[in-house]
């Protein structure tokens, strides 16, 4: 959602923050219910369309329609999942519908329309619907249902007015919440903000994600060794995994035991931590660049470009 902005008021971004939940078991039940919810809200219109097209009706992908639509449903049809949470998952699909429909047009022949069932899809309250009191959350719920309160796991590094969203998601087991901030573009003092004559070479690579060549030939070189380590380090485990499963594999059209069920599990947990560690060093190069160039008043930056062989 995005508020009309003011003449003359300071420029924004918006930026995001992911914190992890600190819930007890039944407020995790809870928060499942609500993504699972969610799910039904998504296989809904899904199956919405899909008698349409059996009619060879207009597919309904705009937001008002959609809201309709759910407005005909009635209060209570998604279980604890509020107006506005089930709201953000058909903007969810009209979103994803009408990108596609844009590529589509564009001559990308082989982009489809969202038409995959989920049985969990993340949720979103905008400001004014939930309440964030330091790490206390106060998420709203359909009528005639509790409040749910959980416990963020560190301190939303906003301040709490200028929190403008809230997403709640699932990711390997683990659930998270997307924290998104309307936050001032940094002003500086007259004589030390970023000068445009200033000017550094980018150079992004595998082993060295980046180096940066500034002004007075003043130079960064940020190591991506912990990267690779990892990445390989990674790969050599999930083999060894996969070698110990092997046995316990069941074969093509076997349902899988238990065991097997659990291996899967780990392999999800061990893939999204992998993914956690990568993101967050990539995170912290660029960090490391952004603050180089504010200390050197860099204004512009160019990409290096690989010489042609």
């Amino acid at each position: 959602m995005h508020r009309k902005r003011e003449p003359g008021a300071p420029p924004v971004v918006y930026r995001t923050a992911r914190c992890g939940l600190r819930a007890t078991r039944a407020q995790k039940a809870r928060l499942f219910g609500l993504l699972r919810s969610a799910g039904d809200v998504w296989c809904c219109v899904l199956e919405l369309n899909r008698w349409r097209r059996q009619r060879q009706d207009a597919p309904l992908a705009g937001y008002r329609e959609l809201c309709r639509e759910l407005t005909a449903a009635g209060p209570g049809a998604f279980g604890e999942l509020d107006t506005t949470a089930a709201r953000s998952v058909l903007r969810r699909y009209s979103d994803a519908w009408f990108a596609a429909a844009a590529r589509r047009k564009a001559g990308e022949i082989s982009v489809r329309f969202p038409r995959r069932k989920r049985a969990l899809v993340p949720v979103r309250w905008y400001a004014g619907t939930f309440t964030l009191d330091g790490r206390l959350l106060r998420l709203p719920t359909a009528k005639g249902c509790p409040p749910l309160l959980v416990r963020l796991d560190r301190d939303v590094p906003y301040p709490a007015e200028q929190v403008r969203s809230v997403t709640l998601g699932f990711d390997a087991g683990r659930l998270y919440l997307d924290v998104t901030a309307e936050v001032p573009v940094a002003s500086y003092p007259p004589g030390q903000g970023p000068d445009p004559a200033r000017v550094a070479g980018v150079d992004l690579g595998i082993i060295h994600p980046c180096a940066v060549a500034g002004p007075g030939g003043q130079q960064l070189l940020v190591s991506g060794r912990a990267i690779r380590a990892e990445c390989r380090q990674h790969l050599r485990d999930g083999r060894g995994r996969s070698r110990t499963a092997a046995r316990r594999a069941p074969k093509p059209g076997q349902r899988g035991s238990r065991r097997w069920r659990q291996h899967r599990r780990r392999e999800r947990a061990a893939e999204a931590r992998h993914r956690r560690r990568v993101r967050q060093a990539q995170h912290e190069a660029a960090k490391a660049v952004v603050s180089w160039a504010v200390e050197r008043r860099v204004g512009r930056s160019r990409s290096a470009t690989p010489a042609a062989s």
